[in-house]
């Protein structure tokens, strides 16, 4: 029964989870740590430009305080980089970047060349990308040497070769040689209309400006959505080399948005909606855990922050789990998506729909009162009509008057799943065996579902056993949980769970024995009892035994269904097994301590005739060699003799003899090779003697 109740409130569990998923945060501190541990330098560098600006982008959207020190490393690789005649236009783009934010010490010189080169690769350009590197390079040396002057020479001229990429559909071509167009491009293309008007020299030609908004609008008619209320823009190029995913073509499609809406006059007149379904988005991802998907994150995020076509408001709640015994508050913040505090604003609760009836709200509109210390709206007392349950509450943002210098994206109404939790009160609980003809009840019993009281009845096959009982809400309501079980185990451990159903404001099962003998397979005996009560808005759910009871049944016919095998313990099959106790047999009577040293003197004796015998026939050293190499091969092959009777020691000592065999074959093919020099020097000596 607890893997039973364990297992529905895991379900709910995973329901609420899913159901969270709509509830979007703004920027917090774990984004910030997960940046510190992904973004991580080796031996001073991120590696290459591209790596080192993604990374220094997302510390400085992030605001990052303790970041790494990667100047000096990068500050050098963007000297040699603007310095060097080789360098592609996409390693010159994200070498100015990456200057961009460390404000390195470049020579004046360098730029001028740079200039020059830039501008030719503009003239010379036939693909979107080097429009794009070229273009983006331009503007960012324009705004990091503070040039007023540098301009393009065409730039209606370029303005219309871009555009000549466009599609029908919003979407762009990378050149014209390429029929496929994407959403990446786009948000490419309009990242480089925009730095070709910053570049001008004149003002571009406003009907070309409408045109390209127009392109915009058409981009965002083909916009996905999910369900939670978040957009993306998604690739229909089927193409290995240049297909991207989600993340990266919505992020391009931002940055080209919010960099195109800054440079221009007017709006883009994009709806809000969308605007801030595409904060949803991106605030939706979570954490990613790749390096580029946590970038392409942040920067976009970073570009919705503060833009000239709407900022988006994001409301979220600290909390989406109220509880009615605590008398929890309601409260609401809303923020921009890095967490920046939000304009003057009012936010009411305008509806409130229960899971089991969204037809019509159980609330009036209240506004929730602002908080200015802690930046939270707050309602104190939930409505009388919110009782313990799942709920949807929408929420409503109604912006004060502010400047026309920045327009915010709040949505219409959003819609936030909560659940309000309660002490449930259990009152009534009884338990009885009924006489099965006339229904009446031959024994009753109190129980005490709050306490550990526990019961003993005892009934035939012709009686019922009843329990009931009732559940009150904290407003007083009678309380329906999503799971009421009672179990019957056998003392064989054969079980039988059946469900509680809810009858009007009281919770009651009947069990005619009667009708459960071959369900119960006939086994009269002890039988024990036990509730289970669970709702994942039951702070009090419980599972507890109630006591036993003993059943008397006829006994089983010839055919009767047998009770199944019950599955066997793991702990059992797969545990500890019983220690096992060996009895050794008795040690063999040893001989007398005197017989043992005796004999061992005996051993000694041929020992000693040996060196008596040496002794008596005059042993001299007048054959040991006096040349230095015959001499050292004579010595190691005593040495050698000497080093067997060690072992022969220690092997009656205390090595086996297998590491005996061992030692002595090394041993011998030492003594072998030694013995056979000294032997043969002697050899030679004595043929030498013997011929003189």
């Amino acid at each position: 029964m607890a893997r039973s109740l364990g297992g529905f409130l895991v379900l709910i569990l995973l329901v609420s989870i899913c159901d969270a998923a709509s509830v979007f945060q703004p920027i917090s501190d774990s984004h910030r740590s997960a940046a510190s541990e992904l973004f991580s330098p080796v031996d001073g560098s991120f590696g290459s430009l591209e790596e080192t600006y993604e990374a220094l982008r997302t510390f400085e959207v992030l605001g990052v305080e303790k970041k790494p020190d990667v100047s000096t490393a990068s500050c050098a690789l963007v000297s040699k980089t603007l310095e060097s005649s080789s360098s592609t236009l996409k390693d010159l783009l994200f070498t100015l970047k990456v200057n961009g934010i460390l404000k390195c010490k470049i020579n004046e010189k360098a730029f001028e060349d740079i200039i020059s080169r830039l501008k030719a690769a503009v003239n010379d350009a036939n693909s979107l990308l080097d429009f794009y590197y070229s273009i983006r390079s331009l503007v960012l040396i324009k705004e990091q040497t503070l040039k007023a002057d540098l301009h393009l020479a065409d730039a209606e001229g370029v303005f219309r070769s871009i555009k000549a990429l466009s599609q029908s559909d919003g979407r762009w071509r990378y050149s014209s040689s390429n029929p496929d167009s994407s959403a990446f491009a786009a948000g490419i293309a309009l990242q480089t209309l925009a730095g070709v008007i910053s570049l001008a020299s004149s003002e571009i030609d406003q009907s070309m400006i409408g045109t390209l908004k127009n392109d915009v609008l058409k981009l965002f008619d083909g916009i996905e959505k999910y369900d939670n209320g978040a957009f993306y823009f998604d690739e229909k190029l089927i193409d290995a080399r240049e297909n991207q995913g989600p993340l990266s073509t919505t992020s391009s499609v931002v940055r080209g948005v919010t960099a195109f809406a800054a440079v221009i006059d007017g709006s883009l007149n994009l709806p809000g909606d969308k605007i801030l379904g595409l904060a949803k988005f991106f605030l939706g991802i979570g954490i990613p855990g790749d390096a580029k998907d946590f970038f392409n994150q942040a920067d976009s995020l970073g570009c919705l922050e503060d833009n000239r076509v709407a900022i988006p408001l994001i409301l979220s709640l600290p909390s989406t789990v109220l509880s009615l015994t605590k008398k929890d508050s309601l409260k609401v913040r809303v923020n921009t998506v890095l967490g920046s505090g939000a304009p003057a604003l009012v936010v009411k609760l305008v509806e409130a729909f229960s899971s089991n009836s969204k037809d019509e709200s159980l609330i009036d509109s209240q506004e929730l009162k602002f908080n200015p210390e802690t930046g939270v709206y707050i309602l104190n007392d939930l409505p009388k009509s919110i009782d313990v349950g799942r709920y949807m509450f929408a929420f409503e943002i109604v912006l004060h008057e502010s400047g026309p210098e920045k327009v915010y994206a709040t949505g219409s109404q959003t819609k936030i799943p909560i659940f309000v939790t309660g002490f449930i009160k259990i009152e009534n609980a009884e338990i009885a065996v009924l006489d099965s003809d006339l229904g009446s009840i031959e024994t009753q019993k109190k129980l005490d579902l709050a306490g550990n009281g526990i019961v003993s009845l005892s009934a035939n096959h012709l009686q019922k056993l009843r329990l009931s009982f009732q559940l009150t809400t904290p407003r007083g309501r009678a309380f329906k949980p999503h799971q009421v079980l009672l179990k019957l185990r056998h003392e064989s451990k054969v079980e039988h769970i059946f469900v509680v159903a809810s009858s009007g404001k009281q919770l009651e099962l009947v069990l005619d024995f009667l009708g459960l003998v071959e369900k119960f397979f006939y086994l009269s005996g002890r039988y024990d009892i036990e509730l289970s009560v669970g709702d994942a808005v039951m702070e009090n759910s419980l599972l507890r035994a109630l006591g036993h009871i003993e059943l008397d049944l006829p006994e089983p016919p010839e055919k009767a269904p047998r009770p199944p095998p019950q599955p066997v313990d793991p702990y059992s099959r797969y545990g500890p097994k019983a220690e096992i106790t060996h009895i050794f047999r008795a040690p063999e009577k040893r001989p007398p301590k005197e017989l043992s040293l005796t004999f061992l003197g005996l051993t000694i004796v041929p020992l000693l005739g040996f060196l008596i015998g040496l002794l008596r026939l005059g042993v001299n050293l007048k054959n040991f060699p006096t040349k230095a190499v015959p001499a050292v091969f004579a010595i190691l092959f005593h040495v050698g003799i000497g080093a067997v009777l060690l072992l022969y020691v220690l092997f009656w000592l205390k090595l086996d003899l297998f590491t005996t065999l061992k030692g002595l074959g090394l041993l011998g093919a030492f003594l072998v090779f030694v013995g056979h020099r000294i032997l043969s020097h002697l050899a030679a000596a004595s043929s030498k003697l013997k011929s003189a």
